[in-house]
């Protein structure tokens, strides 16, 4: 059982948030997953539909996750009982001749699948907006045919998900925590970008730059790289966000215009643990996907000791924090997005 203070509050629980690779469900078996202190159980039935369950067995607690996915139904490994895609008990092989009244069910979320990932609401009352009406950059990048798209992670890190968030948004540690890769020391001066809110309540960082010596896997020289950041709206938690960016060099790669998009969505676990997931949109076709899962991982391997440092563990937002960051101007978009948290209502993570 979840620990109090790890469960969803409303604001979190009545969006979307990631929970797994779509590709890590198979036809056969159920996986299990975790989103705020809740554990799920994913499987996928006949015609692909993917159901998340609580994974929990109403009859005498089981976990559903350890079942099997046998004729279109979820089983569950200790009695056999048998749930639909709807949650309702079908059959119970003890009693083949009864038929399980309406209230023999499991307790089921709301699952989708977008952008290679599965995605679980756990309030299941109320408008249901699609988590593809995120973002219209996601979207756009999702059916541009001259874009690859992939997956890479997942990665368990040591802190909570607006925090990891908040270091996805910040330009001005390039140069220190990502030396020969995204900056170096002679380049740390920040311009002066903007920081915006579209009337759909996305968040934006516009007129970002940065010199790079490497921006990118294809790279071999330094450059100047026009970034693009974004928070979107309802129907997510703030807790994922996107850049675009798009790197002189790269031209002679991509005559016709280079960019990169890349969404970084994070699962809150618990207040303090998180599950990272990065959907690439990607311009280069050269190399293969472990070249490119490697760049990126090496990325975000340079950022997580420093997220996993970082104290407290919850992102501070509220004048009654433990401790009071300070902030400068090169922290325009992170002081943005703390306001973000304020203004949407989110508890989970922050303090």
């Amino acid at each position: 059982m979840a620990e109090l203070s790890n469960l969803a509050p409303p604001v979190e629980r009545a969006c979307w948030h990631p929970v797994a690779r779509s590709d890590a469900l198979a036809a056969a078996a159920p996986v299990a997953a975790s989103l705020m202190g809740e554990d799920l159980a994913l499987w996928r039935d006949a015609s692909g539909a993917v159901h998340a369950f609580a994974d929990h067995c109403p009859h005498r607690g089981a976990r559903l996750s350890m079942g099997r996915v046998v004729d279109d139904v979820l089983e569950c490994p200790y009695h056999g009982w048998r749930f639909a895609g709807d949650a309702r008990c079908v059959a119970i092989p003890a009693l083949p001749a009864f038929t399980p009244p309406e209230g023999h069910r499991a307790c089921a979320y709301l699952a989708s699948e977008w952008a290679g990932l599965v995605w679980v609401r756990l309030d299941v009352a109320g408008a249901i907006v699609p988590p593809s009406q995120a973002s219209a950059t996601i979207a756009a990048a999702e059916t541009d045919a001259q874009l690859r798209k992939l997956v890479v992670g997942p990665y368990d890190v040591a802190a909570s998900a607006p925090r990891i968030v908040e270091n996805f948004l910040d330009l001005s540690h390039f140069g220190l925590v990502h030396e020969g890769w995204l900056g170096d020391r002679q380049h740390l001066a920040m311009n002066a970008y903007r920081v915006e809110t579209r009337a759909d309540g996305t968040l934006c960082a516009l007129d970002c730059r940065a010199w790079q010596p490497q921006s990118n896997r294809l790279s071999s020289e330094g450059s100047e790289v026009a970034y693009g950041y974004e928070v979107p709206t309802a129907p997510l938690v703030p807790f994922n966000a996107v850049l675009t960016k798009a790197p002189e060099a790269m031209a002679e790669h991509a005559p016709g215009g280079y960019r990169d998009v890349i969404a970084l969505f994070v699962c809150p676990l618990t207040q303090e643990t998180s599950r990272v997931w990065f959907r690439m949109a990607l311009t280069d076709f050269e190399s293969n996907e472990d070249e490119i899962a490697a760049f990126q991982h090496t990325i975000f391997t340079q950022d997580q000791p420093v997220l996993e440092s970082q104290r407290p563990k919850l992102l501070p937002i509220t004048d009654a924090a433990p401790v009071r960051e300070l902030h400068s101007a090169a922290d325009r978009m992170s002081s943005a997005y703390r306001r973000l948290l304020r203004e949407r209502g989110i508890t989970f993570g922050v303090c």
